[in-house]
């Protein structure tokens, strides 16, 4: 049954998104322009500037009677009903995206397989957490998700903006949501044209060629594609929303921004957009760190960031945003300070919407492994970008004359300065990255005029970003220190004794960690003597303030959090140590004795065979086994305890299924698995005895191959990072060598794959598995004892005659790589005959780090979100009592 109407409901609520957005555009447009300032004299504090329109200020700040209390002109009723239909047509558009996105799930959820974006990014086997991911996998997915954080602060912004700001500020809102709308509107003209690409679309109309649909119109496959098994990890199930919804914030100061210049009101934008950017900063930035946690997790390249092309594109927008803050801070008493926060929130914004273009339209297809395929939206992409540059570029250049200049040039000894230093430094740092990440676009320029461009990216890309982005830092940390200080005013009369004890203690500190850490490396150096001057000085001034009012110590904790994260990535990256190095003299990778590798995998890989204990550092490792999951079992399960029924999703249980005392399952019975995991157990067993497992996983997808996942054990001081590197194919069954055999008598000696073997006895027995043993049958099992490297290992294979038929229970080790049958019993020579396969023996290629203080960067990423949000609800209660002050 293909279900028609959920679809055609969806598409409905996309056009319906996309036209009132539209609507709401251009009814808060016509509202904005009819409101008329009428002067109330409302008094403000003003910088110490001097604007173009003639009006000067003296002193510092002054207290002066402003116009800012926008009242009635003749035109106000109806461009009310204007303000009116705007607000309805957003509310409605906003109602409009929510039901676009409970179609596009119910569709997920509900396994309608005949609806492409259901069969490409989802299967019947992924669990609810799992299928909320699917929703946002794909293009149209993620694009809907940035719909509706953007619609959702619309709405809080229509609440809370006031008359003043609501007509300028929600026309920007509503201009880009109807470019987003438009990227799913999925409306084709013609052969070639169309307009965004729609989830709603049938399988069959996605791929009208495909022969099934010739011979069957109706055909709705069984299952779907799946998730990518890169993807299926909790994180992403909070990863994605949260990193959208910090793209939806750097709209607000964006929105403000132009909304000032729109009204020749350079300045006042800043309150009222100054909270909505700190908590964007905060929430992008907690975004960005969860994407690299998940890498961490869930990658096996041994880190949590690589430089990758869509890494940079959404670090380079924080950046300029935490950069945009600064200027925010300096914009009240400097006119430098004033252009540049109108530059980078305008920047900010249009970075978001450049790295969009760079994932989204193809263009790093052969440069990162992140970065969506190209769905033919590339020409949107580019028109929705460029459309919002010259908005912004045309409105600034007409309305600069409006912005005030300096009356002179800031102090070195001005807190301003030092900020507005920071701030630089920020973009430089930005601007690096973001140039060398952008290389491909370049090459696509220069084809376009019909040139060719040489340009390459790094071959090395994490030495090249690492060799200038730390030395950015080491300033920025520097920076922090001295801007708190100065900002607090611990720095008077020119005098600069109030840093000397942070910087003595400093010098301590670092010296110590220096001397008995053994580093080295000047650049490591470097950046911990700034990152210890970074926590002193700050928890110095933290401290203070604390004292005084706690409200005023988001930045001071932002910046010790700050200091916190460059530290974690110092230890965790500079000093991370291999500790499963190969000393058994094997050749793991052949490959890499021809490369450049100077041998690297086979040095820093170590081979472990199923139950043969192995030395490696400090631990003794050994292999313990494959484990699957059960959807309703706690933890993992030994998958010989299984017999998984390929394709279905589920197994049969070979014996009964327990975990901490409580039977689950008992044999025979059916349970539900999640069959694309499969777990490796490896135990280890620490100098003092204490013994702990990780199970690094292996993905096999059909899509992707064979893909490993490690596992972490989190101590306080380090982590201990394991993951597979090669391992025999979990779903393939075991490929046994031709039958063997062999005529033993008792106490004889023979050989089973390599290892001597002696058949010790042959026993009578009433314990078959999986087999009643009555009073008129008979069984006997046979004793075999097997010396290998580790010791002995008993295989006991039976032979039985139940109801005058003969039957043979063989037994398997997958540590020996060995199946052996009782055939034959002869009693008239005493000759017992052995049936003997051999099979590859199970292993694991194995890769373990010992990565040093990296949870001081996860504690540095929580008190920097920490800070951000105490200073969020401070600017937040300000620009609350400016606002009442001004109504």
């Amino acid at each position: 049954m293909i279900h028609t109407t959920v679809g055609q409901l969806g598409h409905f609520f996309v056009i319906l998104s996309f036209v009132t957005a539209l609507v709401a555009t251009v009814a808060y447009f016509i509202s904005a322009l009819g409101r008329r300032a009428v002067a109330q004299p409302v008094v403000v504090e003003e910088p110490q500037l001097a604007y173009a329109g003639g009006a000067s200020f003296g002193g510092k700040t002054s207290r002066r009677a402003v116009s800012n209390k926008a009242t009635a002109s003749p035109e106000a009723a109806p461009r009310d009903d204007w303000r009116r239909l705007a607000r309805w047509a957003f509310y409605i558009h906003g109602l409009a995206v929510t039901g676009v996105g409970v179609c596009l799930y119910w569709i997920i959820n509900n396994h309608y397989f005949e609806y492409h974006y259901a069969w490409s990014h989802s299967s019947r086997a992924l669990p609810l957490q799992y299928v909320i991911s699917c929703f946002w996998e794909g293009q149209e997915g993620s694009f809907l998700l940035w719909l509706f954080w953007n619609a959702l602060l619309g709405a809080m912004l229509i609440r809370t903006s006031g008359k003043t700001w609501e007509a300028p500020v929600m026309t920007i809102f509503a201009l880009v949501q109807a470019f987003l709308a438009s990227m799913i509107l999925g409306v084709v003209f013609g052969d070639t044209f169309k307009i965004g690409s729609s989830p709603f679309l049938l399988l069959s109309e996605a791929m009208p060629d495909a022969p099934i649909f010739t011979a069957d119109p109706t055909f709705v496959p069984k299952d779907g594609n799946g998730l990518n098994p890169l993807l299926q990890n909790y994180w992403m199930v909070i990863h994605p929303p949260t990193l959208f919804l910090g793209f939806a914030f750097t709209l607000i100061p964006f929105a403000y921004c132009i909304a000032g210049l729109w009204r020749n009101e350079p300045y006042n934008w800043i309150r009222p957009a100054q909270p909505w950017t700190l908590l964007g900063a905060g929430i992008l930035g907690i975004g960005i760190m969860m994407g690299g946690y998940w890498a961490y997790e869930t990658l096996n390249f041994g880190g949590y960031w690589n430089w990758d092309p869509v890494e940079n594109a959404v670090y380079v927008p924080w950046l300029v945003m935490v950069a945009a803050l600064h200027a925010m801070l300096i914009a009240k008493r400097s006119s430098t300070g004033l252009k540049t926060a109108i530059i980078l929130s305008i920047t900010t914004f249009l970075l978001i919407l450049y790295s969009t273009f760079l994932t989204r339209s193809g263009i790093l297809g052969n440069a990162s492994v992140h970065s969506f395929t190209d769905l033919g939206l590339s020409g949107q992409l580019l028109l929705y970008l460029m459309a919002f540059v010259v908005l912004a570029i045309v409105l600034a250049v007409v309305k600069w004359k409006h912005i005030p200049s300096d009356e002179k040039e800031a102090s070195v000894y001005t807190k301003e300065f030092w900020l507005f230093i920071g701030a630089t430094v920020l973009c430089l740092s930005a601007f690096q990255v973001i140039a060398t990440t952008s290389i491909p676009v370049y090459n696509k320029i220069m084809e376009s005029f019909g040139k060719v461009s040489n340009l390459a990216l790094p071959a090395d890309q994490i030495a090249h970003y690492n060799k200038f982005q730390v030395w950015f830092f080491v300033v920025i940390a520097l920076l922090t220190g001295v801007g708190q200080y100065l900002w607090w005013r611990k720095v008077e009369n020119k005098k600069w004794d109030a840093l000397m004890t942070p910087a003595i203690l400093t010098l301590l500190i670092s010296a110590g960690l220096i001397a008995f850490g053994s580093i080295k490396n000047p650049v490591y150096m470097a950046l911990l003597v700034a990152s210890v001057f970074a926590l002193m000085t700050n928890g110095t001034v933290l401290l203070g303030v604390i004292r005084g009012n706690y409200r005023l110590s988001g930045g001071a904790i932002a910046h010790i959090g700050m200091a916190l994260m460059l530290i974690g990535i110092l230890y965790s990256a500079g000093f991370s140590k291999v500790i499963s190095l190969n000393t058994s003299g094997l050749l793991i990778s052949k490959q890499d004795v021809f490369t450049k590798n100077d041998n690297k995998e086979n040095k820093e890989n170590t081979l472990l065979w199923l139950n043969q204990p192995e030395r490696m550092g400090p631990y003794q490792l050994t292999y313990r086994g494959q484990y699957i999951e059960a959807r309703d079992v706690p933890g993992y399960i030994p998958r010989r305890d299984v017999t998984v029924i390929e394709g279905d999703f589920r197994g049969i249980a070979q014996r009964d299924i327990e975990q901490n005392g409580k039977v689950y399952y008992k044999r025979g019975d059916t349970l539900a698995l999640y069959p694309e995991n499969t777990y490796y157990q490896v135990e280890y067993r620490e100098p003092n005895g204490k013994v702990f497992s990780l199970y690094p996983r292996a993905q096999v997808n059909e899509r992707m191959g064979l893909l490993a996942s490690p596992d972490t054990r989190h101590e306080a001081d380090r982590d201990i990072y394991t993951y597979v590197n090669s391992v025999p194919d979990p779903t393939a069954d075991n490929k046994w060598e031709k039958t063997e055999t062999y005529s033993v008598a008792i106490k004889d000696t023979f050989f089973l794959n390599d290892y001597v073997a002696i058949l010790d006895d042959v026993v009578r027995t009433t314990d078959v598995e999986g087999m009643d043993i009555g009073p008129n049958d008979a069984a006997v099992r046979a004793r075999v004892r097997v010396l290998s490297k580790n010791g002995e290992q008993i295989l006991s294979p039976a032979f039985i005659i139940k109801d005058r038929m003969v039957g043979r229970r063989a037994e398997t080790s997958d540590e020996l790589g060995v199946r052996i049958q009782l055939n034959e019993i002869d009693p008239r020579t005493g000759k017992f005959t052995f049936a003997v396969n051999r099979t590859q023996r199970d292993y694991i290629v194995m890769k373990a780090f010992e990565k040093p203080l990296i949870n001081v960067l996860w504690i540095g990423t929580l008190v920097v979100v920490l800070g951000f949000l105490i200073s969020t609800v401070r600017r937040y209660r300000e620009a609350g009592k400016m606002q009442r002050k001004v109504a």
